[in-house]
């Protein structure tokens, strides 16, 4: 899909997209309900249309102009309208018409008065709303496919500074591409995306001048990653690990690290899960797919900053092989690790993929992404992540940075009674407290055993990296991509040189 901007204007070919607040039609839509005689203002008496944020009224073939259609979009009220509602009113307008028959979309769209944007700030964020929502995935239907495929070719923005809306979108475009890629590593079937296969996916970004390293299992076993080595070790696939370094910044600087989980397929191992449970299990590498997607961002967008994305890609399968309960691994680190649970497998993963990205490139800070724990949807539900930090000033931009990009995290505590919960009787650890509660809090504190002084965040998106039920407004599809914008946003606003 083609994106320009352009001049406001109303004159133009295919659909139109204007606007209307809680108070009533916004300059550009109340000068078209003029040119249209009052029909604007009476189809949306019809409609019951009150302004509020998501609502769209649709009039097609409008007599006496040239535009197939138009759309008119809620946007709420004036103050609360910021870039997250710009985006949701991006992606409201694209996803009425994306697969409609209709080429061309136009926005002309007036700043709402005590709005907290300028002009361009707004096209750009129209602009990556409507990005995310016009992306897809159906490479494996082979029947009624021409009914799911996106007509729209092009969609131009008007906006009274468009000169500074392009040289902003280069930036957003970015990581829109980065979400895009998240997207699609989460989408395939899990008979596609194996360990080996999500590894070979990452030499790609090899293009953008980022550096990929895999290593296997014999190289692994030669490090001691014998907790993440053991969650693989019941799989006919090998298991990997992806490291992956962007140096955009001063050869100095010592690099940011993200590091993510990425099991291929969860069946739970010899804990083996109901099957009910496991469907949507080839979703567990959302985390990895998050990192990949944000390295994408960073070296698309040429971000002046040193960053490591390394990614644990195994998969969790029951065989003869496979890891039992009640076995004890020795990790990277020399720590002693009680399996109780087969299925408590992402922390093993995690535990040598952050002890080495610690030990081996000296980060700044850590911040790993897991789909670990089903516990973080009891607590916060669908729409935040779970934050959990031992540095309040990371921990404090992470949040900052999701409040702007509309990927909220709330944080939750870490402490000694915690901790004491996972206390072994034969090794120094057991993987699970094994208890029902503060299910996810116990699953972080294990991380933090596995980080020395290093700053670290750890996010629990088991919640909001993919989506089975109703569709969140910039999300389409089935895996969400979840990470990569505020991840790219910490860079931008704290790390880069």
């Amino acid at each position: 899909m083609q994106i320009n901007f352009t001049a406001p204007s109303t004159e133009c070919s295919g659909t139109l997209v204007v606007a209307a607040t809680e108070t009533g039609l916004l300059p550009a839509a109340s000068a078209l309900d003029k040119k249209l005689g009052g029909h604007l203002q009476r189809a949306l008496g019809t409609a019951r249309f009150k302004g509020k944020a998501g609502q769209i009224v649709e009039l097609l073939a409008p007599v006496g102009l040239q535009a197939s259609r138009i759309i008119v979009v809620g946007v709420g009220r004036n103050e609360r309208f910021d870039g997250p509602a710009a985006e949701r009113l991006g992606a409201a307008a694209v996803g009425k018409i994306l697969t409609s028959g209709e080429k061309e979309l136009t926005f002309t769209i007036d700043l709402p008065k005590g709005a907290k944007l300028k002009a361009a700030q707004l096209a750009t964020h129209i602009a990556m709303g409507a990005k995310l929502r016009a992306y897809s995935f159906h490479k494996y239907r082979t029947k009624q496919r021409e009914e799911h495929e996106p007509t729209l070719t092009s969609l131009v923005i008007g906006t009274e500074d468009a000169g500074s809306a392009r040289k902003s979108w280069e930036r957003m475009r970015a990581v829109a591409e980065g979400v895009y890629l998240a997207r699609d590593l989460v989408n395939e079937p899990p008979n596609v995306m194996s360990p080996q296969e999500f590894a070979s996916r990452t030499l790609a970004l090899s293009k953008l001048g980022v550096k990929v390293e895999v290593l296997g299992e014999k190289e692994m076993r030669t490090l001691g990653m014998n907790a993440l080595l053991g969650v693989g070790q019941g799989s006919e696939r090998e298991s990997q690990l992806v490291v992956m370094q962007w140096n955009g910044g001063r050869k100095k600087d010592q690099p940011v690290a993200f590091v993510g989980k990425g099991v291929c397929f969860d069946s739970g191992g010899l804990s083996l899960k109901p099957g009910a449970s496991m469907m949507g299990m080839k979703g567990d590498m959302g985390g990895a797919a998050a990192v990949t997607g944000t390295m994408h961002a960073l070296a698309a967008r040429k971000a002046k900053v040193n960053a490591v994305g390394i990614l644990g890609l195994v998969e969790n399968m029951p065989d003869g092989r496979a890891q039992r309960p009640d076995d004890v691994v020795t990790s990277m680190s020399g720590q002693t690790i009680e399996i109780l649970n087969t299925d408590a497998e992402g922390r093993l993963v995690l535990a040598d993929a952050l002890w080495y990205a610690q030990t081996k490139f000296k980060p700044r800070f850590v911040v790993d992404l897991a789909t670990l724990t089903g516990a973080i949807m009891v607590a916060l539900g669908l729409e935040h992540a779970g934050l959990f930090s031992n540095d309040d000033k990371l921990a404090s931009r992470i949040q900052e940075a999701g409040r702007e990009v509309g990927e909220p995290v709330w944080r939750l505590p870490l402490a000694d009674g915690y901790d004491k919960m996972i206390k072994s009787k034969i090794a120094d650890m057991k993987n699970i407290s094994g208890v029902t509660h503060a299910g996810s809090i116990v699953a972080a504190q294990f991380l933090q055993r596995f980080i020395d002084k290093t700053p670290w965040a750890h996010l629990d998106i088991a919640g909001v990296a993919w989506q089975d039920g109703e569709q969140k407004p910039l999300s389409p599809g089935w895996g969400v991509g979840w990470g990569v914008r505020i991840l790219d946003r910490l860079v931008a606003d704290h790390y880069e040189s």
